[in-house]
């Protein structure tokens, strides 16, 4: 297996998890802001993990990379990111539809 198809699975499990806890809520996380938090995790993550391979800390077996390299950081290392940023929001999105619908059930209470 490649990093690339790694990733895809990865991406593909955040992107059905974001996906199933946003549906029966009335928020959605903001578009916008999701851009600039995955513009700017994209940005730290191409300083840093190029950097690090710099350094020597890590690397790849070129054989399972797409090829295709942004300074240093192999594309692969920036789906972590934007699993973060897909699935992270829409995880406090839901836990703030629960927490929101337990509150309104305890007033609704004699």
């Amino acid at each position: 297996m490649t990093y690339l198809q790694l990733s895809a699975v990865f991406l593909a499990v955040a992107a059905l998890a974001a996906v199933a806890l946003c549906v029966g809520t009335r928020r959605a996380p903001h578009l916008g802001a999701l851009a600039l938090t995955a513009s700017a995790l994209f940005i730290l993550t191409a300083v840093f993990d190029t950097v690090m391979i710099a350094t020597g800390l890590f690397h790849y077996a070129p054989s399972h990379l797409a090829g295709v390299h942004i300074g240093l950081a192999p594309l692969e290392d920036f789906a972590y990111p934007l699993a973060g940023v897909l699935l992270l929001p829409a995880l406090w999105t839901a836990l703030r539809a629960r927490r929101s619908r337990n509150t309104a059930r305890q007033e609704e209470r004699p």
